[in-house]
């Protein structure tokens, strides 16, 4: 099994983030906590031109997303880019990048929801670590001391990272030894048959949504099945499935019941109820990295091995 991927430099005092907003639009009010938290962490912070501006839907046109994003990616003074807001867009704009200069001199990207596209399109295609991380929406003064913020310090800066789930009855036990992979269900199965699809093959696949209809969960996982996405893996996470909706006609089957049918044929080891996804807690996970995943009576364990 192939070891880490490509690992740009960690972060220290006085280095450079970089923020753009890749995707839907988000205020400057909204990112300015983020900033506050940044520098109050040691880090200088360079905005992009992409933070309040708007065009419909999205942080601006496609154009202007794509220049934003472009110029961070090729900066040499940027070490991590983290992104303003998920939504939609990524897609739009990731065969237009030129990853040139970046894969030349990585840097952490950094964020999750929509941002999946260009994590999965980055260790596709590059085979560079990433950061699926809280973004914008987390950093509120009450969270800056918190568990949840602490693990992206600790990632961005290179410290252990180890998280513990509590005991769930869907756990399915094993211990494995894997690149972890993945994010957003909807992206991860949006990204299937393109230039951005990861072969999941020998990984461990993480998973989280966030309201879709129940029916579309299933749909999309059963989609993963059947293209194989599922099968060979060392193992699966799943993490938060969120407001969730449901049909006027119901669908019948609960969310456990949608992710517990859909494992039921794989021997591998699988974690339920992973904090990390659209929701209150919302833990880094180092894409890319080698993770051991222990599952047992006792919870779950997932340890990057450095």
């Amino acid at each position: 099994m192939k070891k880490s991927l490509r690992c740009p430099e960690f972060l220290k005092n006085g280095s450079v983030i970089g923020i753009t907003c890749p995707s839907g639009y988000v205020s400057a009010e909204r990112v300015n906590p983020m900033i506050a938290i940044f520098e109050r962490w040691g880090f200088v912070v360079k905005k992009g031109t992409t933070i309040g501006t708007s065009d419909g839907y999205f942080s601006g046109t496609d154009q202007e997303r794509l220049n934003d994003l472009q110029q961070m990616l090729d900066d040499p003074g940027l070490d991590a880019i983290v992104m303003g807001r998920g939504g939609y867009g990524m897609s739009r704009i990731v065969d237009q990048l030129d990853f040139t200069r970046f894969s030349e001199n990585p840097k952490w990207i950094c964020g999750f929801s929509d941002i999946t596209v260009i994590h999965n399109h980055v260790q596709a295609r590059l085979g560079i670590q990433t950061l699926h991380s809280p973004m914008s929406g987390h950093f509120r003064p009450e969270h800056e001391h918190s568990p949840m913020l602490q693990s992206f310090l600790q990632a961005l800066t290179g410290k252990a990272l180890r998280y513990h789930t509590p005991p769930n009855v869907s756990n399915k036990p094993g211990l494995v030894r894997g690149i972890l992979t993945g994010g957003n269900l909807a992206l991860v199965s949006h990204l299937t048959g393109s230039v951005s699809e990861v072969d999941n093959k020998g990984k461990i696949l993480f998973l989280e949504d966030v309201g879709e209809y129940l029916y579309n969960i299933d749909r999309m996982l059963v989609h993963l099945k059947r293209a194989g996405k599922l099968d060979g893996l060392a193992g699966l996470i799943f993490g938060g499935f969120t407001d969730l909706k449901d049909t006027e006609r119901p669908f019948g089957k609960t969310i456990d019941y949608i992710l517990n049918d859909i494992v039921k044929g794989y021997a591998y080891p699988v974690c339920f109820n992973f904090p990390a996804g659209h929701q209150d807690i919302n833990y880094t996970l180092n894409l890319g990295a080698e993770h051991i995943l222990t599952v047992g009576d006792y919870g779950g364990l997932l340890d990057v091995v450095r």
